[in-house]
C-alpha cells in the first residue's frame, strides 16, 4: 500500500454498544426530566382540616402519595386478586410479568418525575406498586365494562354503593399514577378474545355517571391525551366555543347576582347546551348549562381546582366556573332562582343550597393566582349591558310595588281604552244636547 493510498483511508473505531449506555442513559433522562410534567400533587397544607376528606382516598390507595396507609389496606387483596386474574388470561403468567416489569422498569424515571414530591420508596417497590394498581384498573374496567369477566359474588361489584366509592378514590389528584403506565401495561397484559375497546373507552364508561354534561361530548374528549386519569376527566369540562375576550387588559369584572340582573332587565335563561364551560351572552340573554349535582360534585370539582394549581401547563377553566357561579348566587334565594330555571340540577345531596356549594368551592381558589380569568369577557358584556341607562329605568317601572299585585300590560291597555271611549261619549252626547237646546 502506497502513502498516497493510506492517506485517503478513514479509520473507524467501533465502541463495543455497553460502553454507551451510560451516556444514553443520562440523555435520556435529561429528556425526561425536560418534558415530563409535575402533575401530581399533594393538595396545600392551607385547606382547613373539615375540608380535607374531600382530598383523601377512604377505600383504595393508587400511586405513592397514600401507599401503604392502614385504612387503606383492607383493598389490597383485591388489588392482587385483579391483577392475578388479568395475567392469567394467557397460560404463561411469569412471561407476562416478566414483559410488564421490564416494560415498567423502563419507565420508572419518567414516572417518578410526575410527582411534585421526591417518592422515597426503591426502584423495585415503586415498580411493584405501578404494575399492582395499574393491573388493578385495568381489570376494574374491564370486569366493568365486560360482565361475563365479573367473578360471582365479587364485592366491589355487588355491594352498594362500592364501586360509587371507588370512582370517586380514583379522581382525587393525590391518588394518581401517570397515564402512560396505564396505557403501555394495557398494551402488554393479555386482554380477554375478541375485545377491540381502547383504554380511554374503558376510562370513560366507567366514569361517565360522574361527570355533569352532554357525554357525546365527553366520549370524544376522553380520546385527548392525558397526564392521568383527573386529567382525562378535566378535558370533558373544557368550553366548545370559542372564548370572548375582554377588550380591557386585566379587566378583573365579575358578574352581579342573579336578582340584580334580573332587576337591570339581564333574562337568565338555561342554555341547550349541557356542556359545563359553555356560558354565552347575546342581546340581553345569559345562557348557562345545567350542572347535575350528585354527592361527589363538590369532591371532582375540589380535585380539578386543586389539578389547575399543579406547576403544570393547566388553564383555569373551573375555577373561573366557581367564583362565576359563586358571584351568581350569592344567596339562597339566588340559588332557588337558578334551580326553577332547571340550571341546578339534583341539588338534593343535603340541606345545603347550592349557593353555599360555590361558596365553599371558591374558598379553594385564591383569586389572585386566579392569572386567567375565562370569563372575563363574557362578564364584560354583561355589565355594560346593564349599564346602558334606558334598559335599567324600564326594568325599574316593571317592578312589582311591595305589597300590590302588579296588573297585566293587557289589562291596562284594555283599562285606558275603556276610559277613553267613555270620555268619547260623554262629549258626543254634550255636543248633541247643545244642538237640541239651541
Amino acid at each position: 500500500m502506497d502513502n498516497t493510498e493510506a492517506a485517503n483511508q478513514v479509520r473507524i473505531d467501533i465502541t463495543p454498544a455497553k460502553a454507551n449506555e451510560a451516556l444514553v442513559s443520562s440523555i435520556k433522562a435529561k429528556m425526561e426530566r425536560v418534558v415530563s410534567a409535575l402533575c401530581i400533587d399533594r393538595v396545600g397544607v392551607a385547606v382547613p382540616q373539615e375540608h380535607k376528606d374531600f382530598y383523601i382516598p377512604d377505600k383504595v390507595s393508587i400511586g405513592p402519595l397514600h401507599y401503604g396507609e392502614g385504612p387503606l389496606k383492607a383493598m389490597e387483596e383485591h388489588k392482587w386478586r385483579y391483577l392475578y386474574a388479568l395475567l392469567n388470561r394467557k397460560p404463561d403468567i411469569e412471561a407476562s410479568l416478566d414483559a410488564c416489569v421490564k416494560a415498567l422498569k423502563g419507565l420508572e424515571h419518567k414516572a417518578r418525575l410526575c410527582y411534585v414530591e421526591n417518592i422515597n420508596i426503591s426502584s423495585d417497590e415503586f415498580v411493584k406498586m405501578m404494575l399492582l394498581d395499574g393491573g388493578f384498573i385495568i381489570e376494574l374496567f374491564l370486569r366493568h365494562a365486560v360482565k361475563v369477566l365479573r367473578r360471582r359474588n365479587d364485592p366491589l361489584f355487588s355491594t352498594p354503593g362500592s364501586l360509587s366509592d371507588l370512582r370517586r378514590d380514583m379522581m382525587l389528584l393525590e391518588n394518581q399514577i401517570p397515564f402512560f403506565i396505564l396505557q403501555r401495561l394495557f398494551e402488554i397484559v393479555p386482554l380477554p378474545e375478541k375485545f377491540n375497546q381502547s383504554l380511554t373507552s374503558l376510562a370513560f364508561q366507567f366514569f361517565r355517571n360522574m361527570i355533569p354534561g352532554d357525554r357525546t361530548i365527553h366520549r370524544e374528549r376522553f380520546s385527548l391525551d392525558g397526564n392521568h386519569l383527573l386529567d382525562l376527566i378535566r378535558h370533558c369540562f373544557l368550553p366548545t366555543i370559542p372564548r370572548v375576550k375582554a377588550s380591557e387588559a386585566n379587566a378583573t369584572q365579575r358578574l352581579e347576582s342573579a336578582k340584580m340582573l334580573k332587576e337591570a332587565g339581564v333574562l337568565i335563561k338555561k342554555s341547550k347546551t349541557e356542556n359545563l364551560l359553555d356560558m354565552k351572552f347575546a342581546h340581553g340573554v345569559l345562557e348557562i348549562p345545567p350542572i347535575r349535582v350528585h354527592q361527589h360534585t363538590e369532591s371532582l370539582l375540589r380535585n380539578l381546582i386543586a389539578f389547575e394549581q399543579c406547576p403544570c401547563d393547566n388553564t383555569q377553566h373551573i375555577s373561573s366556573y366557581v367564583i362565576l357561579m359563586k358571584s351568581l348566587i350569592p344567596t339562597r334565594k339566588d340559588a332557588k332562582s337558578l334551580k326553577r330555571r332547571q340550571i341546578l340540577i339534583n341539588y338534593d345531596v343535603d340541606e345545603n343550597d347550592g349557593s353555599r356549594l360555590f361558596d365553599r368551592l371558591s374558598k379553594g381558589v385564591n383569586e389572585g393566582d386566579l392569572k386567567d380569568f375565562c370569563f372575563d369577557g363574557l362578564c364584560e358584556q354583561v355589565m355594560k349591558y346593564k349599564k346602558t341607562g334606558w334598559r335599567r329605568v324600564l326594568s325599574k317601572k316593571k317592578k312589582r310595588p311591595q305589597g300590590k299585585a302588579a296588573l297585566p300590560e293587557t289589562k291596562i291597555l284594555g283599562i285606558a281604552i275603556l276610559l277613553l271611549v267613555i270620555t268619547s261619549v260623554g262629549t258626543l252626547f254634550s255636543v248633541l244636547s247643545f244642538f237640541l237646546h239651541h
